[in-house]
């Protein structure tokens, strides 16, 4: 398992602020954050790159 911080979801396009990123947290649409100690957090990169890949499986398809 390996965890990733704020900077690295902003590095992997995902470019929310905290601010936001805790409203999708608390509506249950965003993978939350393990509490590492002390004030740090992280996520799971797998849980993180499997909302990223049902988020691309769930668009709606664009009309050619």
């Amino acid at each position: 398992m390996k965890f990733i911080r704020y900077q690295q979801l902003r590095e992997r396009g995902i470019p929310w602020t905290r601010v936001h990123l805790n409203r999708l947290i608390k509506a249950g649409e965003f993978p939350a954050p393990v509490n590492l100690g002390g004030n740090s957090i992280a996520w799971i990169e797998s849980e993180v790159e499997d909302w990223a890949k049902k988020k691309a499986e769930s668009r709606e398809p664009v009309a050619a």
